[in-house]
Protein backbone atom coordinates (compact mmCIF):
# COMPACT_ATOMS: atom_id res chain seq x y z
CA UNK A 1 0.00 0.00 0.00
CA UNK A 2 2.96 2.28 0.55
CA UNK A 3 4.11 2.38 -2.75
CA UNK A 4 0.76 2.61 -4.14
CA UNK A 5 0.18 6.15 -2.01
CA UNK A 6 3.79 7.07 -3.54
CA UNK A 7 2.05 6.92 -6.94
CA UNK A 8 -0.68 8.92 -5.72
CA UNK A 9 1.42 11.21 -4.27
CA UNK A 10 3.40 12.06 -6.88
CA UNK A 11 0.05 12.41 -9.45
CA UNK A 12 -0.98 15.22 -6.93
CA UNK A 13 2.51 16.78 -7.25
CA UNK A 14 2.26 16.75 -10.87
CA UNK A 15 -0.91 17.96 -11.40
CA UNK A 16 -0.21 20.91 -8.89
CA UNK A 17 3.19 21.44 -10.81
CA UNK A 18 1.12 21.41 -14.42
CA UNK A 19 -1.91 23.40 -13.13
CA UNK A 20 1.01 26.40 -11.62
CA UNK A 21 2.37 26.65 -15.25
CA UNK A 22 -1.28 26.78 -17.07
CA UNK A 23 -4.49 26.97 -14.75
CA UNK A 24 -6.53 26.02 -18.04
CA UNK A 25 -4.22 23.17 -18.94
CA UNK A 26 -6.37 20.42 -17.67
CA UNK A 27 -9.56 21.90 -18.43
CA UNK A 28 -8.92 22.32 -21.93
CA UNK A 29 -7.75 18.57 -22.35
CA UNK A 30 -10.84 17.57 -20.74
CA UNK A 31 -13.02 19.44 -23.78
CA UNK A 32 -11.83 17.58 -26.61
CA UNK A 33 -9.15 14.71 -27.75
CA UNK A 34 -7.38 16.00 -30.74
CA UNK A 35 -5.20 13.17 -31.69
CA UNK A 36 -3.71 13.51 -35.39
CA UNK A 37 -1.28 10.02 -34.56
CA UNK A 38 -2.06 6.42 -33.84
CA UNK A 39 0.65 4.71 -31.59
CA UNK A 40 0.91 0.78 -31.67
CA UNK A 41 3.63 0.32 -29.61
CA UNK A 42 4.87 -3.04 -27.03
CA UNK A 43 3.37 -2.57 -23.71
CA UNK A 44 7.66 -2.43 -22.44
CA UNK A 45 7.45 0.27 -19.60
CA UNK A 46 10.56 1.44 -21.31
CA UNK A 47 8.41 2.74 -24.28
CA UNK A 48 6.07 5.34 -22.99
CA UNK A 49 4.77 6.85 -26.31
CA UNK A 50 3.70 10.42 -25.53
CA UNK A 51 7.30 10.98 -23.80
CA UNK A 52 9.59 9.19 -26.20
CA UNK A 53 8.26 11.39 -29.10
CA UNK A 54 7.56 14.71 -27.21
CA UNK A 55 3.96 14.73 -27.25
CA UNK A 56 1.41 15.99 -24.80
CA UNK A 57 -1.90 13.94 -23.31
CA UNK A 58 -4.35 14.45 -26.13
CA UNK A 59 -1.99 14.60 -29.15
CA UNK A 60 -1.68 10.71 -29.49
CA UNK A 61 -4.00 8.06 -29.61
CA UNK A 62 -2.24 4.44 -27.88
CA UNK A 63 -2.92 1.23 -28.06
CA UNK A 64 0.05 -1.32 -26.90
CA UNK A 65 0.42 -4.95 -26.69
CA UNK A 66 3.64 -7.35 -26.22
CA UNK A 67 5.60 -6.97 -28.93
CA UNK A 68 3.54 -4.46 -31.19
CA UNK A 69 1.19 -7.11 -32.78
CA UNK A 70 -1.54 -6.39 -35.18
CA UNK A 71 -3.56 -9.29 -35.73
CA UNK A 72 -6.75 -9.56 -38.06
CA UNK A 73 -8.40 -11.55 -34.94
CA UNK A 74 -7.51 -9.21 -32.31
CA UNK A 75 -11.21 -6.70 -31.39
CA UNK A 76 -9.04 -4.57 -29.08
CA UNK A 77 -6.48 -3.37 -31.67
CA UNK A 78 -8.82 -3.33 -34.42
CA UNK A 79 -11.64 -1.60 -32.11
CA UNK A 80 -8.60 1.27 -31.55
CA UNK A 81 -7.69 1.30 -34.91
CA UNK A 82 -11.21 1.98 -36.17
CA UNK A 83 -11.79 4.33 -33.47
CA UNK A 84 -8.36 6.50 -34.11
CA UNK A 85 -9.51 6.33 -37.83
CA UNK A 86 -12.99 6.83 -38.15
CA UNK A 87 -13.90 9.04 -35.23
CA UNK A 88 -10.51 10.60 -34.49
CA UNK A 89 -9.48 10.79 -37.82
CA UNK A 90 -5.97 10.81 -37.25
CA UNK A 91 -3.96 11.17 -40.11
CA UNK A 92 -1.19 8.72 -38.99
CA UNK A 93 -0.36 5.08 -37.95
CA UNK A 94 3.00 4.64 -36.52
CA UNK A 95 3.30 0.96 -35.71
CA UNK A 96 6.86 1.39 -33.46
CA UNK A 97 8.94 -1.75 -31.99
CA UNK A 98 11.86 -1.30 -29.72
CA UNK A 99 15.30 -3.48 -30.03
CA UNK A 100 15.18 -5.84 -27.41
CA UNK A 101 12.23 -7.13 -27.04
CA UNK A 102 11.46 -9.94 -24.32
CA UNK A 103 8.59 -11.48 -26.34
CA UNK A 104 10.88 -11.46 -29.66
CA UNK A 105 13.44 -12.81 -27.54
CA UNK A 106 11.46 -15.55 -25.97
CA UNK A 107 10.86 -16.84 -29.56
CA UNK A 108 14.50 -16.90 -31.00
CA UNK A 109 16.06 -18.23 -27.79
CA UNK A 110 12.73 -20.82 -27.30
CA UNK A 111 12.32 -19.74 -23.99
CA UNK A 112 8.55 -20.21 -22.46
CA UNK A 113 6.78 -17.83 -21.32
CA UNK A 114 3.73 -19.73 -20.45
CA UNK A 115 0.06 -17.97 -21.78
CA UNK A 116 1.82 -15.31 -23.65
CA UNK A 117 3.96 -18.01 -25.82
CA UNK A 118 0.22 -18.32 -27.92
CA UNK A 119 -0.07 -15.31 -28.26
CA UNK A 120 3.70 -14.57 -29.72
CA UNK A 121 2.47 -17.77 -32.27
CA UNK A 122 2.69 -14.02 -34.86
CA UNK A 123 6.44 -13.78 -34.20
CA UNK A 124 7.44 -17.23 -34.45
CA UNK A 125 6.01 -17.48 -38.04
CA UNK A 126 7.77 -14.19 -39.11
CA UNK A 127 10.79 -15.71 -37.90
CA UNK A 128 10.13 -18.68 -40.09
CA UNK A 129 9.47 -16.53 -43.22
CA UNK A 130 12.81 -14.90 -42.75
CA UNK A 131 14.92 -17.50 -41.49
CA UNK A 132 17.71 -17.61 -43.93
CA UNK A 133 18.00 -13.46 -43.46
CA UNK A 134 18.07 -13.97 -39.74
CA UNK A 135 20.18 -17.10 -39.31
CA UNK A 136 23.00 -15.00 -41.40
CA UNK A 137 23.16 -13.27 -38.38
CA UNK A 138 25.82 -15.29 -36.10
CA UNK A 139 25.24 -13.46 -33.02
CA UNK A 140 22.38 -13.75 -30.92
CA UNK A 141 21.64 -9.45 -30.13
CA UNK A 142 22.17 -8.56 -33.53
CA UNK A 143 19.98 -11.26 -34.48
CA UNK A 144 16.89 -10.71 -31.97
CA UNK A 145 17.42 -6.42 -33.33
CA UNK A 146 16.77 -7.99 -36.85
CA UNK A 147 13.52 -9.59 -35.65
CA UNK A 148 12.47 -6.76 -34.22
CA UNK A 149 12.74 -4.55 -37.10
CA UNK A 150 11.59 -7.75 -39.24
CA UNK A 151 8.56 -8.04 -36.74
CA UNK A 152 7.33 -3.87 -37.12
CA UNK A 153 7.80 -4.09 -41.22
CA UNK A 154 5.23 -7.36 -41.20
CA UNK A 155 3.05 -5.29 -39.00
CA UNK A 156 2.87 -2.66 -40.81
CA UNK A 157 1.41 -4.26 -43.59
CA UNK A 158 -1.21 -6.26 -41.45
CA UNK A 159 -2.39 -2.32 -40.45
CA UNK A 160 -2.53 -1.53 -43.88
CA UNK A 161 -5.03 -4.52 -44.89
CA UNK A 162 -7.36 -4.16 -42.12
CA UNK A 163 -10.63 -3.21 -43.61
CA UNK A 164 -10.64 -0.02 -41.49
CA UNK A 165 -7.35 1.47 -43.37
CA UNK A 166 -8.44 -0.10 -46.60
CA UNK A 167 -11.87 1.42 -46.41
CA UNK A 168 -10.66 4.77 -45.62
CA UNK A 169 -8.45 4.77 -48.07
CA UNK A 170 -11.29 3.72 -50.24
CA UNK A 171 -13.09 7.25 -48.99
CA UNK A 172 -10.41 9.18 -49.98
CA UNK A 173 -9.46 9.77 -46.57
CA UNK A 174 -5.84 11.21 -45.49
CA UNK A 175 -3.78 8.56 -43.61
CA UNK A 176 -0.35 6.91 -44.13
CA UNK A 177 0.86 4.15 -41.86
CA UNK A 178 4.18 4.48 -40.68
CA UNK A 179 6.79 1.94 -39.40
CA UNK A 180 9.63 2.81 -36.40
CA UNK A 181 11.65 1.32 -34.27
CA UNK A 182 12.93 2.53 -30.88
CA UNK A 183 16.35 1.73 -29.12
CA UNK A 184 16.66 1.50 -25.68
CA UNK A 185 20.20 2.18 -25.53
CA UNK A 186 20.09 5.43 -27.41
CA UNK A 187 16.58 6.75 -26.54
CA UNK A 188 16.16 7.33 -30.46
CA UNK A 189 13.80 6.23 -32.87
CA UNK A 190 14.28 5.03 -36.19
CA UNK A 191 12.60 5.50 -39.31
CA UNK A 192 12.43 1.54 -41.81
CA UNK A 193 11.79 3.20 -44.28
CA UNK A 194 8.19 2.03 -44.45
CA UNK A 195 5.53 4.56 -45.21
CA UNK A 196 1.79 3.50 -46.68
CA UNK A 197 -0.55 6.04 -48.11
CA UNK A 198 -2.47 4.06 -50.92
CA UNK A 199 -3.08 0.14 -51.05
CA UNK A 200 -1.22 0.65 -54.15
CA UNK A 201 1.91 1.26 -52.50
CA UNK A 202 1.79 -1.65 -49.90
CA UNK A 203 3.99 -4.28 -51.82
CA UNK A 204 6.46 -1.90 -52.86
CA UNK A 205 6.90 -0.17 -49.89
CA UNK A 206 7.30 -3.80 -47.77
CA UNK A 207 9.24 -5.10 -50.35
CA UNK A 208 12.15 -1.94 -50.83
CA UNK A 209 12.14 -1.90 -46.66
CA UNK A 210 12.85 -5.48 -46.85
CA UNK A 211 15.87 -5.01 -49.01
CA UNK A 212 17.41 -2.09 -47.27
CA UNK A 213 16.62 -4.51 -43.93
CA UNK A 214 18.72 -6.97 -45.87
CA UNK A 215 21.73 -4.72 -47.07
CA UNK A 216 21.89 -3.01 -43.71
CA UNK A 217 22.30 -6.70 -42.59
CA UNK A 218 24.77 -7.72 -44.41
CA UNK A 219 26.79 -4.43 -43.88
CA UNK A 220 27.36 -5.74 -40.68
CA UNK A 221 28.31 -9.10 -40.76
CA UNK A 222 30.75 -7.81 -43.41
CA UNK A 223 32.26 -5.39 -40.43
Amino acid sequence: MKALETLLQNNREWSDGIRAHDPEYFHRLSQQQAAEYLWIGCSDSRVPANTIVGLAPGEVFVHRNVANLVKFVDMNCLSVIQFAVDVLRVRHVIVCGHYGCSGVHAVLSGHRLGLSDNWLGQIRDIRQKHERLLDAQQQDSPKVDLLCELNVIEQVANACRTTVVQDAWQRGQTLTVHGWIYGLRDGLIRDLDISVSRPDQIVDSYSRALALIASRSANRIKT
